[in-house]
């Protein structure tokens, strides 16, 4: 059974060069990966606040925030 794995970005060329290198990387077989783009989707930021997340792009596995470089505050998307 796979475990749920989201990946939050706005298309910011640091959060696409992650989802390239990083959100990609995650062994399908293990994580079932969901690319969230904030930028286009705004009625998914007070989810992403709710994990933790407080900019992006992040990573998050299992209910748990990764932050990975940092391309834009979350309160930058509202």
């Amino acid at each position: 059974m796979s475990k749920k794995a989201i990946f939050y970005h706005a298309g910011c060329p640091v959060c696409v060069a992650a989802e390239d290198s990083v959100a990609r990387a995650l062994d399908s077989s293990r994580y079932d990966v969901e690319i969230v783009h904030l930028g286009t989707d705004k009625a998914r930021i007070p989810e992403a606040e709710a994990v933790g997340v407080k900019s992006i792009p992040a990573l998050v596995l299992e209910g748990a925030p990764f932050h990975i470089n940092f391309g834009a505050h979350l309160s930058d998307l509202k």
